[in-house]
């Protein structure tokens, strides 16, 4: 039996009264002769057979069951980094997407009408109750995402709207701070004029008009070329509150991304510089409008700690934002399984109220009584037939909507959701699965750099090549590498003054600031040490960067026999698929091997003591290309080598042979 409370009383099926439920809730009540699923609203039914359905894709038993749930967190939503209209040359239709183009087809919406059927009923599987469906960066270098306020795409909006309505989602945009100008022409967009509150005033009465479950807006302003208030002398606060009393007599919200820096006199820190601009202004946002703070606090990284904003604005709805497609963790190139990072934030104590705030209690407005609060992921989908580019990495989107309804699941259960439901009965296949996925996180760090260092990426802008290569030379400001040491002193009395550490509540600062406490994953993240400083296993530091990258690599080539061990076990398309995927990204880690020791070991002069070490050293000068500068050590002890010095650019360094050590 399926349907509301209200459609089952009227056919003489009543539920008992201690079942409490939200408007997106359900109940589930089986014995061996019926199963009812239902809930107070059509939503709340359809997120029960959705459970109904994973029980039953799982070979679960479904009957004698009695389940009760409702969503942890409120707003639980993707943001697409999608770029509609003309896409300026060497810029993608989705910016750091990874899975093809857009999903979006803007001048044929509804010859795409079934993949967008198809894509609200996968976000409604997982509970997402919201989709914004374009970058967040409108305008800059000649982007159109602007245009979405204009006449020309309300039609397509509402086309999008009605169908994603039908799943229990609700459609939101990003906007330009600037729009009043842009297309509606007037002289500036100050939000003390009155013709610019009336200005956007009109424009949401004008959506509204045609999408009255219209969710609202996400703002970037003020940050990497996006205009904003501080044009004009004001704070993010007056710059979100004229756009949340625009939508508010409407219902709607304004998520303002609180991904700010590099302003004026900024802290030379960037980790620091939201806090910084945001702390003071809690208490002066509007009730619907909501601060949007990344995971951490600089910009995706592998390894970073959770931002101290979350336990900073108890005045202030506020939204966390984590990234499902894998801007910064290999692109759809490289399996990392995001889930146990986003876990583990949502379970960081943040002490705010004593112990026992975590994330997760903030969000789902419990520790601040929040009107408004959630979860976002940016969207790692596209028009490639598997969505997520890389196979495996439906797993981060699967894992993200699921955190997303009960931030209190497991990840290692999470993942074993996936797999049952992705592969089916045979145990192997789910087990070799799960393995490689389980460890594909930490040997992402491991090739790439671990103990908290992050930012070792290239640039490269906007363009799809960005951000996926090591590139440590030019990262210097962010690891701090130098003769002596590595790593980025946050600690208040730091000669950076960079003072970060402090942001956080004074019980997490004294975790950090000190070296028995601060955790060994994150410790050159809040302190500078010397090479030579011994972590609890007994290496040094720079013994540690170089085995961890050797191990990335071993470990990514075990990735590829395991998978090979389950050819005949699965569809072929999906074994090969995943096959040269692990085949490429070994390649991949040999160069961010190769590339980090040869850096570190010309910055420190000390050389990779480990039995691997010549194996290691003459993979790395066999991939080095001419350009590069590495310091190697002569095999012997008159100063010879093998490579070519003078071709090369490489410094050689002559140790003695006598040394057992040094042979």
């Amino acid at each position: 039996m399926i349907g509301t409370i209200d459609e089952l009383a009227g056919k003489g099926i009543t539920i008992k009264q201690e079942v409490e439920l939200t408007d997106e809730g359900f109940y589930i009540n089986s014995d061996r002769t019926r199963v009812i699923v239902t809930g107070k609203t059509d939503t709340g039914v359809l997120y029960g057979v959705f459970h109904l359905l994973r029980f039953m894709q799982r070979r679960k038993r479904i009957s004698n069951r009695d389940i009760i749930e409702n969503p942890v967190i409120k707003v639980r939503m993707l943001n697409h980094w999608d770029n509609p209209g003309n896409v300026p040359e060497g810029r993608s239709s989705v910016e750091r997407g990874y899975a093809g183009k857009s999903i979006f087809k803007w001048d044929d919406l509804e010859g795409n009408e079934q993949r967008y059927i198809d894509y609200a009923r996968m976000l409604a599987s997982l509970g997402i109750n919201g989709s914004v469906i374009n970058n967040v960066n409108t305008a800059k270098k000649g982007l159109e995402g602007w245009k979405l306020l204009t006449p020309e795409y309300l039609p397509k909006l509402a086309y999008l709207a009605g169908i994603f309505r039908r799943y229990g989602i609700k459609l939101y945009i990003s906007v330009n701070f600037f729009s009043p100008v842009k297309i509606g022409g007037l002289a500036d967009a100050d939000p003390r004029e009155a013709i610019v509150q009336r200005w956007w005033k009109n424009k949401a009465d004008e959506i509204y008009g045609e999408i009255p479950d219209f969710g609202g807006y996400l703002v970037k302003a003020d940050s990497e070329g996006e205009p904003g208030p501080n044009a004009y002398g004001l704070t993010h606060a007056d710059g979100a509150n004229l756009l949340a009393r625009s939508l508010k007599p409407h219902g709607g919200i304004v998520m303002w991304r609180a991904f700010v820096y590099g302003h004026g006199n900024s802290n030379p820190d960037r980790s620091a510089q939201a806090y910084e601009m945001f702390k003071p202004l809690d208490g002066d946002f509007d009730d619907n409008a909501i601060v949007q703070i990344k995971i951490g606090p600089q910009d995706f990284q592998i390894r970073e700690p959770t931002h101290p904003l979350f336990s900073a604005m108890p005045k202030t709805n506020q939204i966390l934002e984590v990234q499902i497609t894998q801007e910064y963790t290999g692109h759809s190139e490289h399996i990392c399984f995001l889930v146990p990072q986003w876990k583990e934030a949502l379970d960081f104590d943040t002490k705010a109220l004593g112990y026992g705030t975590e994330v997760k209690k903030i969000l789902s407005g419990e520790a601040f009584g929040y009107k408004h609060s959630g979860i976002v992921g940016v969207s790692n989908i596209g028009d490639d037939p598997n969505w997520t580019g890389h196979l495996l990495a439906q797993a981060n989107l699967y894992g993200f909507g699921r955190l997303a309804w009960n931030p209190n699941l497991l990840s290692h259960k999470i993942l074993k959701e996936w797999t049952r439901q992705t592969f089916g009965s045979n145990k192997k296949v789910r087990d070799v699965t799960s393995s490689i996925l389980s460890a594909s996180r930490k040997t992402y760090e491991d090739y790439t750099m671990s103990l908290g260092i992050g930012f070792m990426t290239n640039g490269g802008g906007d363009t799809p090549e960005g951000h996926f290569s090591p590139d440590p030379a030019k990262r210097q400001e962010y690891h701090r590498a130098d003769r002596q040491g590595v790593g980025y002193d946050r600690t208040v009395d730091a000669d950076s003054h960079s003072c970060f550490a402090s942001q956080y509540q004074p019980a997490v600062y004294d975790t950090y600031k000190s070296l028995e406490t601060c955790p060994e994953e994150l410790l050159l993240f809040f302190h500078h040490l010397p090479y030579t400083y011994k972590l609890s296993s007994g290496k040094t530091i720079i013994q540690h960067i170089y085995d961890s990258h050797n191990e990335g690599v071993l470990q990514v080539e075990k990735f590829l026999s395991d998978w090979k061990s389950l050819e005949g076990l699965i569809d072929t398309e999906r074994f090969e698929h995943v096959l040269n995927k692990i085949d490429g990204q070994i390649g991949y880690a040999k160069e961010w091997r190769d590339t980090m020791n040869a850096y570190f070991l010309k910055k420190s002069r000390i050389p990779d003591n480990s039995v691997n070490a010549l194996a290691a050293t003459h993979s790395s000068m066999s991939n080095m290309s001419y350009d590069q500068t590495v310091t190697v050590v002569a095999l012997d002890g008159n100063g010879t080598t093998a490579y070519n010095a003078s071709e090369n650019n490489v410094t050689v360094l002559s140790l003695d042979t006598n040394d057992d050590r040094h042979k």
